[in-house]
């Protein structure tokens, strides 16, 4: 089983590190034809904007969107998470628009306010460590998106069907059993 995480920015060695711990190949994808031998997609971390526009110009857009009409999972982390998103607050278009959720860019501050924490997701049996950086937030959610996560009373983690999608950065630490959550996802 082949996991593919997008490598257009973000930590892609550490999240295919993560993959390979939980037990899956991992495989750093730069084209778009690299998706018809995946079973799953990581998209990382990053820069939204900037991950949006490298997606544009290299035609990962429809392509991901195609994916995603397969049912195959994919697993948004931090700027990955808005990548998703059917709605950015403050942003006219989304991305790829495939979660119904809103999120809100940056919501946790600036780089100096980067912080770990330790979170109880739900199907995760011990608290999970979680590294947050310029992190986003799950503001709302849609009919049939399930809130895996919660910090302070704000969702951080959420699944709706195949996608899922998380605020921190789980790549960050050495705990993998996110990513094995993900990959479980991607055996059923």
């Amino acid at each position: 089983m082949k996991i593919g995480v997008l490598s257009l920015q973000g930590a892609v060695a550490e999240h295919i590190r993560s993959v390979e711990c939980a037990g899956a190949e991992g495989v750093a994808v730069k084209k778009i034809e690299q998706l018809d031998e995946l079973s799953g997609l990581i998209i990382p971390g990053g820069e939204s904007t900037t991950i949006g526009k490298l997606m544009h110009k290299y035609e990962f857009i429809d392509a991901i969107r195609q994916f995603s009409t397969q049912g195959k999972p994919i697993f948004g982390t931090c700027a990955g998470l808005i990548v998703l998103a059917k709605t950015i607050q403050g942003q006219e278009e989304a991305h790829l628009g495939l979660m119904d959720i809103t999120v809100s860019r940056n919501a946790f501050g600036r780089q100096r306010e980067s912080f770990e924490t330790d979170l109880s997701i739900k199907g995760i049996e011990q608290p999970v460590r979680a590294v947050f950086i310029r992190a986003p937030l799950i503001m709302s959610v849609g009919t049939g998106v399930d809130v895996l996560s919660e910090y302070n009373g704000e969702i951080v983690a959420a699944r709706q069907g195949h996608l899922l999608a998380s605020s921190f950065h789980p790549e960050l630490t050495d705990d993998y059993r996110l990513h094995q959550y993900f990959v479980d996802m991607v055996r059923e």
